[in-house]
């Protein structure tokens, strides 16, 4: 018999079911009901959801005893990339499924940075094996950033003539409104090729209101996870988009966009699902992942059983795999979590892909990750540095130069600050009595020379310096400090190990974490990586920096797309106009 064949005979009780669920309680997402009943599971799919499925079982039937335990569907993360937990495709299931987080919809964006779109063949082999599931959308184009930096491949409209038509994957990841506004060709191309497939466009919009919205939601977006206030969520939501609830490890909304529920028109809610964007595996094992965001709504005042539904069917139904995902149902998958109490929302069992996963808060699976090939091996293409190649020049030999720095205010705010440096040897110096560090991104494929350099402020570094190979969206070599022998040294660290995360000060090696999968993710266990990133913040915080998370900082300097300013490889970037911008405003001669 096929395959297809077998469910039905499973689905008619002609075929017996490998594991039943008893005496639980249903969240039922569909009609948002809890009431008695059990399930059946053949295979990877439920069968049968009913308050007795005793003419399922057979000799060989497990059962497992939900007595006292709500049911509730796997919980979906709308939109995540993975690689910026640093943890490989395996360790980050290890991470998350436990919580309850049975699918994600993510580009492998970052993968594809570093080996092109053909090489995630290694990557989807690999999540094939894992009790997660992957809802991929290939990126609208790479690079994301604007102008462009160098990355290994460039995504464009032929690639999405090839995947788009695949049933593997389920629309257009990270559509951002500049490029739609800008007209490019490859993106609008692709675009239309998502409406010919009936693809949903996954977009990311941040700040966009009135007119800048409504032009954006002619593109034929349908998905949104990027709204800084609750009234640009209930914005979005009024014009039609499924918007999608944000909390990083450093972003986090959902206090703020929760309110447009909490406050707003109750069919709001049935728009609204989660996700977590960027998150490390020290917050994961400390709060939770999805339902760690279940819990936060609950708290702010939402209903357990809409929370449930914001992290499971709604999200189902905005990305279009409603019909595998999202509810406890006959035909669905059979991700099924045994939750103590929908208002507590503690996860204790995991059944995903059918599969045992966590019983009673303990694990059943172990989780294994393949053997690499050299495709997915870091490589940073770069020759060794020196500290001469930190420093930033210029025609005056002594004096002052008035520098544009790249101020955060936070995670993903950064604005212009504007301020007087010295001038020594021909070299703009950074000064940490103003809280000024110098920066530098470089090209780590060896297609170009650019070695951007520019200045930061609001780190607080007092000595030493930090690097990072892990970098969206280009995860090029991005170098930060207040001594450029100190910079030479972190960047040559990474050179030689292949990529990762390194703290240092001194001239002596503080803190290393080597990321040797395509140089931004690691086989380490979640427990091992998070000691590491203990370890890295501990010895940034030693260098005098006050930021949250001083790599994670480090990383997104290169995403051109949070306001205001940005650098890449190519240079200092002004995303308000789309250009580049010389940090050097004017130099003024010693007397």
């Amino acid at each position: 018999m096929t395959e297809f064949t077998q469910y039905l005979d499973a689905g008619a009780a002609k075929l017996p079911a490998d594991l039943v669920i008893e005496h639980g309680t249903l969240t039922n997402v569909d009609t948002g009901e809890f009431y008695p009943a059990d399930v059946a599971i053949y295979h990877q799919k439920i069968v049968a959801v009913d308050h007795d499925v005793s003419a399922y079982v057979g000799p060989q039937t497990q059962h497992l005893d939900a007595t006292g335990k709500y049911l509730v569907p796997g919980l979906i993360d709308g939109h995540i990339h993975v690689e910026c937990s640093k943890l490989s495709m395996t360790r980050f299931a290890e991470l998350a499924v436990p919580h309850g987080t049975t699918s994600i919809v993510s580009g492998l964006d970052e993968y594809i940075s570093v080996v092109g779109v053909d090489g995630l063949s290694e990557i989807f082999a690999e999540i094939e094996k894992l009790p997660l599931k992957v809802f991929w959308g290939l990126p609208y184009k790479t690079p994301y950033t604007i102008p462009e930096s160098t990355i290994a491949y460039n995504v464009t409209a032929a690639d999405h003539e090839k995947y788009l038509p695949q049933a593997n994957c389920y629309g257009v990841w990270e559509t951002v409104r500049e490029a739609v506004a800008m007209q490019d060709p490859d993106t609008l191309k692709a675009l239309e090729l998502a409406k010919r497939y009936h693809k949903p466009i996954f977009g990311c919009s941040p700040m966009a209101r009135g007119i800048d919205l409504n032009a954006f939601l002619l593109s034929g977006v349908h998905i949104d996870h990027e709204s800084y206030s609750h009234e640009e969520f209930l914005e979005k939501a009024r014009k039609g988009l499924r918007v999608v609830i944000r909390e990083s490890s450093v972003t986090k909304f959902l206090k703020e966009n929760i309110r447009a529920v909490t406050e707003g028109p109750s069919g709001v809610a049935r728009h609204v699902s989660f996700c977590t964007d960027d998150v490390n595996a020290r917050d994961v094992l400390a709060y939770g992942h999805l339902d760690h965001m279940v819990r936060l709504a609950i708290q702010a005042g939402v209903a357990p059983m809409t929370a449930i539904q914001m992290a499971s069917l709604n999200g189902a139904e905005a990305y279009h795999v409603d019909d595998a995902v999202g509810s406890i149902a006959p035909g669905k998958d059979a991700d099924v979590l045994l939750v103590d109490n929908p208002g507590s929302f503690h996860v204790e069992t995991v059944i995903s892909k059918g599969h045992l996963v966590t019983k009673a808060g303990q694990p059943v699976m172990t989780f294994t990750p393949p053997k690499r090939s050299t495709t997915l091996k870091g490589q940073l293409n770069h020759a060794p540095l020196d500290a001469a190649d930190f420093a930033y020049p210029v025609t005056v030999t002594t004096g002052t130069a008035t520098v544009r720095t790249i101020h955060s205010v936070g995670p993903f705010v950064r604005k212009a600050l504007d301020v007087e440096l010295p001038i020594q040897g021909g070299h703009v110096h950074p000064d940490s009595d103003q809280d000024v560090a110098a920066v530098s991104v470089i090209d780590r494929y060896g297609k170009t020379d650019h070695h951007a350099r520019g200045f930061i402020s609001g780190w607080s570094l007092k000595r030493g310096a930090i690097a990072t190979s892990a970098a969206p969206d280009d995860n090029n070599l991005v170098v930060a400090g207040v001594d450029p022998t100190d910079m030479a040294l972190a960047a040559n660290t990474l050179i030689a190990c292949g990529g990762g995360q390194v703290v240092v000060a001194d001239g002596q090696v503080l803190a290393l974490l080597e990321l040797p999968i395509a140089g931004i993710t690691t086989d380490l266990t979640p427990d091992a990586l998070a000691q590491k990133e203990i370890e890295l913040k501990t010895a940034a915080e030693s260098l005098g920096s006050t930021l949250p998370d001083p790599l994670f900082y480090l990383s997104f300097l290169p995403i051109t797309a949070i306001p205001d300013l940005a650098i890449t490889d190519g240079g200092n970037v002004d995303y308000t106009h789309l250009t580049y911008f010389d940090p050097i405003l004017a130099v003024t001669p010693a007397d």
